[in-house]
């Protein structure tokens, strides 16, 4: 029975163990809105969210998006993204944001602002609304 007892300690610590990814750190309830990459505003809407630990979701120029962030903050490590396979005429700018999304490496969430960066130098700026 003692050990009983302990084993169901350590479970109940671990449940409440806190959230290290960024959504433990950005307001889960918040939706992020590109407005530079690496200091040019960016024209077209692209947003992102932390709906849940572990997970990224939001909307790029022409499709939604949802995908895996398990990295440690402030570490940002986008996996794998699921997205809507919609044409628009925005695709140009929904690429580049795919691709400087994935490139990021480093997070800072600060306010209402999030700022996405990595050691080549390059920065996403987004701001929640």
């Amino acid at each position: 029975m003692k050990h009983l007892a302990t084993i169901i300690s350590l479970l109940a610590l671990s449940a409440c163990q806190a959230d290290e990814t960024i959504s433990g750190y950005a307001d889960p309830a918040a939706t992020y809105v590109l407005e530079q990459i690496n200091g040019t505003a960016f024209k077209a809407r692209a947003t992102i969210q932390f709906p849940e630990e572990g997970r990224i979701s939001g909307e790029a120029p022409c499709n939604i998006y949802s995908g895996s962030q398990t990295a440690p903050y402030p570490w940002f490590a986008p996996g794998p993204m699921m997205s809507t396979k919609r044409a628009c005429p925005d695709l140009a700018a929904e690429s580049l944001y795919f691709e400087a999304l994935s490139e990021m490496t480093l997070a800072e969430v600060s306010g209402n602002l999030l700022i996405l960066t990595n050691d080549s130098g390059n920065e996403m700026l987004f701001r929640a609304r």
